[in-house]
């Protein structure tokens, strides 16, 4: 991701702006490789030369964008306050929250995990922005454990990681491939499933802190 070092102006903050608007409507509809600097350029409405002034290439851009999708992601999965504060419920609505907002962004999300395969810089900003949803998952299992509600013998990390990674690609299968579920099922599948593997039954009545 290009960080400017020198505060930008208000002009400059919009520009900036615009330019990663225009890259993930771009890149949204047409691919990354399909993707040239001038495309970003004609619908941001700046020269080439503006471009530059505020990212080096295409890839750093995208590195951008894709930054601010994950970010997006995890704000929108977020289970805040108004949830129930029962443990299994509070994991039930975290997926559902998960899958809508994969399904907004889902392409953008591939189109990143494409390009870590060919890329290093992209490898290490896809272990990046899929850290802080690990770290939330270890986090929120950390907080059963203290209060007695999962399995003392798993390992946090391990087990949000493994977990997490059953709800990305069930994500992947359901909205990308066209497997056949309703949100209910899927939703209520997935819970089953992760509430099972850390020890968890929906008649827990203690609430972890907010944020799981």
């Amino acid at each position: 991701m290009i960080v400017k070092s020198d505060p930008l102006t208000a002009r400059g903050r919009r520009t900036r702006a615009a330019l990663v608007q225009a890259g993930r409507e771009a890149f949204d509809e047409h691919g990354y490789e399909a993707v040239r600097v001038d495309d970003v350029c004609a619908r941001a409405r700046v020269s080439h030369g503006t471009f530059y002034t505020y990212f080096d290439s295409k890839e750093a851009l995208f590195r951008e964008v894709a930054a601010a999708v994950v970010g997006e992601m995890f704000t929108a999965s977020v289970v805040g306050p108004a949830a129930p504060g029962e443990p299994y419920a509070r994991i039930e609505a975290a997926n559902r929250l998960y899958l809508r907002a994969w399904a907004a962004n889902s392409r953008l999300i591939r189109m990143l995990e494409q390009a870590a395969t060919a890329e290093e810089s992209f490898r290490e900003l896809l272990l990046e922005l899929r850290e802080v949803f690990v770290r939330r998952g270890a986090q929120g299992l950390r907080r059963l454990q203290d209060q007695g509600l999962a399995d003392p013998s798993l390992d946090p990390r391990l087990t949000a990681v493994m977990l997490g990674g059953m709800v990305e690609h069930f994500a992947h299968v359901w909205l990308d491939l066209g497997e056949r579920a309703d949100e209910e099922t899927a939703v209520g599948l997935l819970t089953t499933l992760w509430a099972r593997a850390i020890g968890l039954t929906p008649t827990s009545d203690t609430s972890p802190e907010e944020g799981q």
